[in-house]
C-alpha cells in the first residue's frame, strides 16, 4: 500500500468516528435518584410525631369540652327526668278554654328583657292567646302568666341582636320579637327601670339546653315558633278582627335592637344564669 492510500484511508476513518459520536444535549435535566425523591415525599419521623401529638391534643380538648358542656347541662332543672313533662301538663291545666281556646304548641324559650337580662320561660300558643309563663322548675309551680291576645299582635321581627352605638354590651345569635301595640311607646321611666314590665313587646331567643336532645331541640327552635305564631295570629285576626284597627300581622327580618348601654347587672346575671332554675351547689355552713 502507498503513502497516498494510507492518508485517504485515515481521513475516511476519522469522518466515520465523528458521525458515530453523539453531541451533548444541554436541555437534558439530570435525573434524581430514588433516594432523593423519597426524602421529599416521605415525612420525617419528627414531623410524624408532631402530627400524632397534635391529633391527640385535639381529641383531648374535644373530650374535655364535651365533658364540661355535659356538666353545665346537668345543672338545669328542666333536664331532670319528668320535670318538663310535668310543667307542660300543669300549664295546660291552667289554660282557660273559654278565653284561650285549645293549646296549639308549647315552647321552651329564653326571654330577654329591655336590660338584656335572660329569663327562662315556657311559651304556649293557643287558639286565641299567647301565654308567656314563668315556671319554677325547682318547686314545680307556675309563678306568673302573661296573656297576650293573638289579635292584638301586629308585628313579628326576627334577626340578630344589636345594641346602640355607645353600648358596652354584646350578644351573639338571633331572636324573635313579638309586638302587640305599635301605637304605644315605652315611657322614659320604663326604659330606665330594670324591673319594668309594661313594654309592648317580648323578645325570645334559644334556651341553652336546646342541644341536649332531639325533643328539646324541637321545643327551642325559634324559626318554627315564629312560623306557628304567625299562622295563629293571622287566623285570630280573621276570626276576631278589632274594630278601627288595621288587622293583620307584619313579619320582618331585621336586627333586634336592645337599648341597653352598661348593663352590669345583666352581665353578672347572664354569666351566672341567674334567670334559670339551676343547681348552684351546696350553700351553708
Amino acid at each position: 500500500m502507498s503513502d497516498g492510500d494510507e492518508e485517504s484511508f485515515k481521513a475516511v476513518d476519522l469522518k466515520q468516528q465523528a458521525q458515530k459520536t453523539p453531541k451533548p444535549e444541554s436541555d437534558i435535566q439530570p435525573q434524581q435518584s430514588p433516594s432523593e425523591t423519597d426524602e421529599h415525599s416521605t415525612p420525617s419521623p419528627e414531623a410524624r410525631e408532631e402530627t400524632v401529638s397534635s391529633a391527640r391534643t385535639s381529641v383531648v380538648k374535644a373530650k374535655w369540652t364535651s365533658t364540661v358542656e355535659q356538666y353545665k347541662m346537668k345543672r338545669f332543672f328542666v333536664l331532670r327526668p319528668g320535670t318538663l313533662d310535668q310543667a307542660i301538663e300543669e300549664l295546660k291545666g291552667l289554660v282557660d278554654p273559654s278565653e284561650d281556646g285549645t293549646v296549639q304548641s308549647v315552647w321552651l324559650m329564653a326571654e330577654i328583657d329591655h336590660w338584656n337580662n335572660e329569663k327562662e320561660r315556657l311559651v304556649l300558643i293557643t287558639e286565641n292567646t299567647l301565654l308567656i309563663c314563668k315556671y319554677d322548675f325547682v318547686m314545680l309551680n307556675c309563678e306568673q302568666i302573661q296573656r297576650i291576645p293573638l289579635n292584638f299582635i301586629d308585628r313579628i321581627c326576627q334577626g340578630n341582636f344589636c345594641f346602640p352605638q355607645r353600648s358596652l354590651l354584646t350578644r351573639e345569635g338571633e331572636g324573635v320579637r313579638v309586638f302587640w301595640d305599635k301605637l304605644r311607646e315605652p315611657s322614659f321611666t320604663s326604659r330606665w327601670n330594670p324591673f319594668s314590665v309594661d313594654y309592648p313587646f317580648s323578645t325570645f331567643t334559644y334556651h341553652p339546653v336546646r342541644s341536649a336532645n332531639e325533643q328539646l331541640g324541637r321545643l327551642c327552635e325559634i324559626n318554627n315558633f315564629r312560623d306557628q305564631l304567625t299562622l295563629a295570629v293571622q287566623k285570630a285576626h280573621n276570626m276576631k278582627p278589632i274594630p278601627g284597627k288595621a288587622n293583620g300581622v307584619l313579619v320582618l327580618n331585621q336586627p333586634i335592637l336592645i337599648e341597653a348601654y352598661v348593663g352590669l347587672m345583666s352581665v353578672i346575671g347572664n354569666q351566672n344564669k341567674l334567670g334559670y332554675c339551676l343547681a348552684r351547689g351546696n350553700i351553708g355552713f
